[in-house]
């Protein structure tokens, strides 16, 4: 393993801890999952006030996994974590985490709400029976475009899964989430 890859992995595991304490701390299983949920709510709420044609897309996905706010930090090395819940038929179907390392021209940190589509039941049916899954190795995620008219690209429309990440500032374009690991949490 080189320098750069063990100061990821170190990095990783720091920010994973401190979620994970954070989360730990807030008291019962019911009341974080309550919490989680709260979030998903309000992140939903603001993508669908912000991103014009995205509540049709929501409605339409078969499974809708919602991370209200994936932290990221780093300094040339970088990670970034958060929880969420998948929404299927507007249920809570269960609560997921994520997690990603990067290495580059990092300094800071940021948060932004991660919103992943599941437009197929085959996507779907693949993604909650996978032991951990990985974007961009386990399935494409196609990141959403917002065209002229501000409205979604209607050929980002007919991808079988579709990304959207939301920060303060709004829709963030350039941003791919190849690489990011999901996996299961019991709560």
């Amino acid at each position: 393993m080189d320098k750069r890859s063990f100061l990821a992995v170190g990095l990783l595991g720091v920010l994973n801890s401190a979620c994970t304490t954070t989360s730990s701390s807030r008291g019962d299983p019911a009341a974080r999952r309550g919490s989680i949920d709260a979030s998903v709510d309000s992140a939903l709420s603001k993508l669908h006030t912000q991103v014009q044609g995205s509540r049709e897309l929501t409605d339409k996905a078969k499974g809708v996994l919602v991370f209200p706010s994936v932290v990221s930090a780093g300094l040339g090395v970088g990670g970034s974590y958060g929880q969420g819940a998948l929404r299927v038929g507007g249920r809570t179907a269960g609560y997921y985490s994520t997690t990603a390392a990067s290495v580059g021209l990092l300094a800071g940190a940021d948060s932004k709400a991660v919103f992943v589509l599941f437009m197929t039941q085959d996507s779907l049916d693949k993604f909650v029976a996978s032991k951990g899954w990985t974007a961009g190795a386990d399935a494409s995620v196609t990141m959403a475009k917002v065209g002229a008219s501000a409205a979604i690209d209607t050929q980002t429309a007919q991808q079988p899964i579709i990304g959207f990440a939301l920060s303060n500032a709004g829709l963030m374009a350039n941003l791919s989430l190849d690489g990011t690991k999901i996996n299961k949490i019991d709560l």
